[in-house]
């Protein structure tokens, strides 16, 4: 398995994985201590509540979503962030069509190849 994947990453070269019904992800850029992942939701998308020990910041790029972070609920639209605690359960629903921009530290291997 690769350490890091190159100093940069274009858009239009990097695939889109298939991340559940109605959401692909992009991997951004990554090292062993850290990931930036782009993950685009159709509308009403589910993000299954789930949990892993990276610790995960999160910037709404566009879009708006329902957030459930440790059982606390928010609506977070573009320009928003949130913060996921180590092996704190969180998920989404997709409220508009719209794209996160995670970040995990350490990276996540499970998405890489």
């Amino acid at each position: 398995m690769e350490t890091w994947n190159g100093t940069y990453q274009l858009e239009n070269e990097l695939e889109w994985q298939p991340a559940g019904e109605g959401v692909v992800r992009q991997i951004m850029g990554y090292d062993g201590q850290l990931m930036i992942v782009k993950v685009k939701f159709e509308k009403g998308a589910v993000g299954a509540q789930h949990k892993h020990y990276h610790s995960q910041a999160t910037y709404v790029a566009s879009g708006k979503f329902e957030l459930n972070i440790g059982g606390k609920v928010k609506v977070l639209e573009a320009g928003d962030g949130y913060y996921v605690a180590p092996d704190e359960m969180h998920g989404c629903v997709c409220l508009e069509a719209g794209i996160l921009i995670d970040t995990f530290s350490p990276h996540r291997a499970d998405f890489i190849g």
